[in-house]
């Protein structure tokens, strides 16, 4: 069974108190940290120091999503900095194999994302050269917002042709992430979520993260039967 990862945004937590928020997702598979520059996103979050100092003191690996414009120049710095996973839009990186490969070099899993809009069926050529192929379940740039089921006959497409390549690669989502959209993303084929409100709107960011990751593992679960 492919494993269900719950991948909580800091995007939704309490920045002034960030340590003692990774301390409350101690549980979850790894904290999805965004990273947006106001140019490829219309919004503005934080850059690679404050990131070196959240890999310094996260109890748990973080998994980078670079929502940022020169892709190719400014990811690798991410992968030098230790984190476990780095994700590139495929629509800000003018070489995504070369990057892909680059971070990988540096000790990175290689991660890329592509907007709802942007089809899948380009990159399923490089498939090898990536670790996860983030699909965006939202429109990137903001949290909180409402899950896209447009998205999922792509999330299907890219399951089957990873399914027929016989490579391992992770599917993760981001956007919309609930105990309701979880099972509908996990049925077309994604097995790594990412949660924000869901996790820290959450009186108890531990127990959703559990009954997320139940929800998913379930899902999952039954589509393997």
């Amino acid at each position: 069974m492919t494993q269900c990862c719950i991948n909580p945004s800091i995007l939704s937590a309490d920045f002034v108190n960030l340590e003692a928020e990774l301390n409350r997702i101690s549980t979850a598979d790894a904290v999805h940290v965004d990273v947006m520059d106001n140019h490829f996103v219309p919004n503005l979050t934080i850059g690679l120091p404050v990131v070196q100092r959240i890999q310094a003191v996260s109890p748990v690996p973080l998994d980078a999503h670079l929502m940022i414009a020169d892709a190719d120049r400014w990811a690798p710095g991410f992968a030098d900095a230790g984190l476990a996973s780095v994700t590139f839009h495929a629509e800000a990186a003018i070489a995504p194999i070369k990057l892909a490969r680059e971070l990988r070099a540096r000790g990175s899993k290689a991660g890329m994302a592509l907007r709802p809009g942007t089809p899948v069926e380009p990159y399923l050529d490089m498939l090898e050269e990536l670790d996860m192929l983030l699909i965006m379940t939202v429109e990137p740039g903001f949290g909180g917002q409402a899950f896209l089921d447009l998205t999922l006959p792509k999330i299907r497409r890219a399951r089957k042709a990873i399914e027929g390549s016989g490579i391992k690669v992770a599917i993760q989502v981001d956007g919309g992430i609930t105990e309701d959209t979880i099972t509908r993303a996990a049925e077309a084929g994604a097995n790594v979520f990412v949660a924000g409100s869901a996790v820290y709107g959450a009186e108890d960011p531990a127990a959703a993260i559990d009954r997320l990751r139940r929800a998913g593992s379930k899902t999952l679960r039954s589509a393997a039967e």
